[in-house]
């Protein structure tokens, strides 16, 4: 089979606009699109005050949209059935509105709570982000959707304050308490380059990150293992970083030095589980800065094993893989990928390797044949390119 793209529609700006003609009946007055994201390395730090380093997607989420003033907002997806959701603006709050609606309903609610001036809208949505792939679909579209709306109704707002507003959407109004990570990768993120994010103080920097002129490839498995983060599992793993770091005192586990780790594992004796994901945060820390460096001296290759040891920490200090992760990360490696890692909140969703271009079909090859071989269904093997954060397109 080799490395191919992923299935879907074809979807552009000039879709979504002709799309939002269809359900609106006139075209919009633009349309904004931010991408989803895979994450390098740093994984369950963001809500942690630690270092995370994720790259943007070309694959995006466009929000074709005009302004109402009638403070209803018209809310359309092509991928979602049972037609036009409308809502009005003043009615919003957590919890009155379930599913896909909610993020980019949330989005106006949030915008609303923080001061600014949103009235109503007209939109349409469009995407090929793979939904529950744990490729940030979701923030991808609360950035478009931020984005769009800020700009129809004004004043524009800079990517990093539009990524924080789109967190308070989905912690506050979806009910999902995320980091900050995927929202400003969507957000802040430059082509040729992996975001270099400081959740404690968003501090950032963009380290180049080119894979093809080395002869590398970046590729994505998308196991079609669907996840939902709202179903509590990833919210007792944050609540437990949390009791972590009271536990030893600090504000967050960001406070624990490596070299502070085996001390604050021997205080955490009594509670293993809890000591593992201090073990876990504070490693992955660790591995971050470990591949920030290897980008900037250009040592590209170098960072797989720190990949792998990053899946093998999810895996078995976290307990958020599974199976069909495991296979991945094993059969890629096996087949003579520099490493690989399960990539987002886990529970299923998608795993990055790195390999040599030459080699990249041979390894979708054994991936495919390894699912195949013990009944899992079929993955999705793609390369991957640093992307654009969010922008407007029409």
């Amino acid at each position: 089979m080799g490395v191919r793209p992923p299935r879907g529609r074809r979807v552009s700006a000039r879709r979504a606009a002709a799309a939002f003609r269809e359900v609106h009946g006139a075209m919009p007055d633009g349309v904004w699109a931010a991408p989803g994201r895979v994450n390098l390395i740093g994984e369950y730090t963001d809500f942690n005050d630690g270092l995370v380093m994720p790259l943007a997607l070309p694959h995006r989420t466009w929000a074709a949209a005009s302004p109402r003033t009638d403070g209803r907002l018209r809310l359309h997806s092509a991928a979602a059935p049972g037609g036009v959701v409308e809502l009005r603006t003043a009615d919003l709050a957590p919890g009155a509105v379930r599913g896909w609606a909610a993020y980019p309903a949330g989005v106006a609610w949030a915008l609303r709570e923080a001061g600014h001036t949103t009235g109503g809208a007209d939109l349409h949505i469009e995407s090929d982000v793979p939904v529950g792939s744990g490729l940030s679909s979701s923030a991808a579209l609360e950035v478009a959707t931020a984005l769009a709306l800020t700009e129809l109704h004004g004043p524009a707002l800079p990517p990093d304050r539009l990524a924080r507003l789109a967190q308070h959407a989905e912690n506050a109004f979806v009910g999902v308490p995320c980091g900050i990570m995927d929202q400003t990768a969507a957000a802040c993120c430059a082509e040729g380059h992996a975001l270099h994010l400081d959740t404690r103080d968003l501090s950032r920097r963009h380290v180049p990150f080119a894979p093809d002129p080395e002869g590398l490839r970046l590729l994505v498995v998308d196991t079609r293992v669907r996840h939902d983060l709202g179903d509590g599992a990833y919210a007792r793993r944050r609540a437990d970083c949390e009791k972590g770091a009271r536990a030893l005192g600090v504000p967050s586990l960001r406070d624990i030095a490596y070299g502070q780790l085996p001390d604050a594992l021997e205080a955490l004796a009594d509670e293993p589980v809890v000591r593992a994901l201090v073990r876990h945060v504070v490693t992955e820390n660790e591995r971050v800065a470990r591949v920030a460096a290897l980008l900037v001296a250009g040592d590209l290759r170098a960072i797989g094993p720190v990949l792998s040891a990053g899946h093998a920490s999810l895996r078995d200090d976290v307990a958020v893989s599974c199976a069909e992760l495991d296979l991945a990360v094993a059969v890629a490696n096996g087949a003579g990928a520099l490493g690989a890692r399960m990539t987002g909140g886990g529970f299923g969703g998608s795993a990055v390797v790195l390999a040599e271009a030459a080699g990249a079909d041979a390894v979708a090859e054994a991936l495919t044949g390894a699912f195949a071989s013990v009944g899992h269904r079929p993955p999705h093997v793609f390369p991957v390119r640093p992307a654009a954060g969010a922008r407007r397109e029409l």
